[in-house]
C-alpha cells in the first residue's frame, strides 16, 4: 500500500523546509534540530506520574500508567536517533504512550551518545540501567519479575544487545523485549535499504554517517553487541514483539531477526505495519494511523508482559 497519508504530508513538509542532511549538521546541530520538532507537537498525554531519576548513574525517567496494577511491570526504554541524537525529553510522549497502552511503568534511559562516546558506551549503560532497573523494581513500586527491555530503531538494537548479555551473563532476568524497527546487522545488505534508502525519514546517507559516528572502526560491525543478528546463540532468549515498516530502510533486518528468533525456538510477536516509514513511532503524536498503530502494539505487548511468568 502506499505511504500513510498523514506521514507523506508530513515527509512533504520537510522536503518544502529543505534544510541540511544530518552530516551536514553535524551531531550537536542534529540533536538541537530533533529536540526542537518537540515543540510543534501537542501536548503530551497525562500519565498517573512522572519522575525524573538516575539509573546506575545515567539520566532516566519514570512514568506511571494511568491504570494498571497497584505493582506494574516495569520497562527499560532505550531511544533512537542512530545512538547519536535523541533523548529522554524527545522520547518523552512515546513513553507516555507506551505506560498507558501497556498498564506497565516505563523507565527511560539517557545513555550516552557517539561520537563523542562511541561503541560500547552506549551498550554498556543499557546494561547497567536494565540491571539496575532490575534490583531496585521492587522500590520503584513495580513487579521485579517482569522486567523488559524496549526501544525503537538505535534503541531496538540496544534492546536486543542487552537481551542477549542478560542471558548470558545469566542476569537480570528479562521477561519480555519489545524492538520497535530495529538495526540488527549493520554489516547492511538487505533489499529494503536499497528500496527505502532516498526520500523517507531515514536514508542512506544517514545510516552511513550514523555508523560513521557510533563505531570504532568497520570492524565493530561485526561484533554481537552492534549487530545481534550475528549472536553465536538466539535460543533461550525473551520473547520479542518486533516491529517494522513496510517504507523503511532497516524493515528486512527486523524481519530477518524475527525469523533467527523463531528458528532458536524463541516466541516472536511479528507485526509488519504497511504504508509506515521509519520513526512513526515518533510521528505518531502528528499522524492519528500511526498513533492507533503504537497504542494498539503497545496494548498487546503490555498483555503479554503481565501474563508472563512471575
Amino acid at each position: 500500500m502506499p505511504v500513510d497519508p498523514g506521514i507523506a504530508a508530513m515527509l512533504d513538509q520537510m522536503k518544502l523546509m529543505g534544510g541540511r542532511g544530518l552530516a551536514e549538521l553535524g551531531p550537536v546541530q542534529a540533536r538541537a534540530q530533533s529536540e526542537a520538532m518537540a515543540q510543534f507537537a501537542p501536548p503530551p498525554p497525562p500519565v498517573a506520574g512522572v519522575e525524573d531519576i538516575a539509573a546506575a548513574g545515567l539520566p532516566a525517567r519514570l512514568y506511571r500508567p494511568l491504570q494498571g496494577p497497584e505493582r506494574p511491570p516495569l520497562i527499560v526504554y532505550f531511544h533512537g536517533g542512530g545512538w547519536v541524537i535523541g533523548s529522554v525529553n524527545g522520547s518523552d510522549p512515546t513513553c507516555r504512550t507506551l505506560a498507558n497502552a501497556a498498564g506497565c511503568a516505563v523507565l527511560s534511559v539517557d545513555y550516552r551518545l557517539a561520537p563523542e562516546h562511541k561503541f560500547p558506551a552506549a551498550v554498556e549503560d543499557a546494561v547497567s540501567a536494565t540491571a539496575w532497573a532490575a534490583a531496585n523494581a521492587a522500590e520503584l513500586r513495580c513487579d521485579p519479575s517482569r522486567v523488559a527491555v524496549a526501544g525503537d530503531s538505535a534503541g531496538g538494537n540496544l534492546a536486543a544487545v542487552v537481551a542477549i548479555l542478560a542471558r548470558d551473563a545469566g542476569s537480570p532476568p528479562i521477561a519480555r523485549q519489545l524492538l520497535v524497527y530495529p538495526a540488527t546487522d549493520l554489516r547492511g545488505g538487505y533489499p529494503s535499504i536499497h528500496e527505502n534508502g532516498e526520500g523517507l525519514l531515514l536514508t542512506r546517507p544517514d545510516m552511513d554517517w550514523f555508523g560513521a559516528c557510533y563505531l570504532r572502526s568497520d570492524d565493530d560491525r561485526a561484533d554481537p553487541r552492534v549487530s545481534p543478528m550475528l549472536a553465536p546463540s538466539h535460543a533461550n532468549l525473551a520473547p520479542a514483539t518486533i516491529i517494522t515498516a513496510e517504507y523503511d530502510p532497516l524493515r528486512d533486518e527486523g524481519v530477518a531477526y524475527a525469523e533467527k528468533l523463531r528458528a532458536a525456538g524463541v516466541e516472536v510477536d511479528l507485526r509488519r505495519t504497511p504504508g509506515r516509514v521509519h520513526g512513526f513511532w515518533t510521528l505518531a503524536p502528528f499522524v492519528p494511523a500511526a498513533a492507533a498503530e503504537m497504542t494498539g502494539a503497545a496494548r498487546a505487548f503490555g498483555q503479554a508482559l503481565q501474563a508472563a511468568r512471575g
